[in-house]
């Protein structure tokens, strides 16, 4: 089963049985429980079914795993002919849920 849900202010496409890394939420601890409720599509064997825009009865159970840091990303900006040059380096903070069950 594949569910696309909305959490943090953006679409993950998820399955069962793997983590994917969302936005830091500070609220949630290591090993606590969550269910998302926003979601956009499940598919099934049988096929789709849509929301419009959410699907009513459609629940996604996750547990948190850990917090992280992303993997660095430089940034790196340069003005031709003046010589000045700025380099800065910037680590999002993520949290990496399980996804347990996708339930319709």
């Amino acid at each position: 089963m594949i569910a696309i849900l909305e959490a943090c202010g953006r679409q993950y496409e998820v399955s069962e049985g793997r983590f994917f890394d969302f936005d830091f939420m500070e609220d949630k601890e290591v090993g606590s429980k969550l269910t998302f409720d926003k979601v956009l599509m499940v598919t099934k064997e049988g096929g789709c079914e849509f929301g419009t825009p959410y699907l009513a009865n459609a629940k996604v159970q996750g547990q948190v795993l850990s917090h992280k840091l992303s993997p660095k990303i430089i940034v790196y900006k340069q003005k031709p002919k003046k010589g000045t040059r700025k380099k800065q380096g910037h680590r999002q903070l993520l949290t990496r849920v399980l996804i347990e069950k996708i339930s319709v």
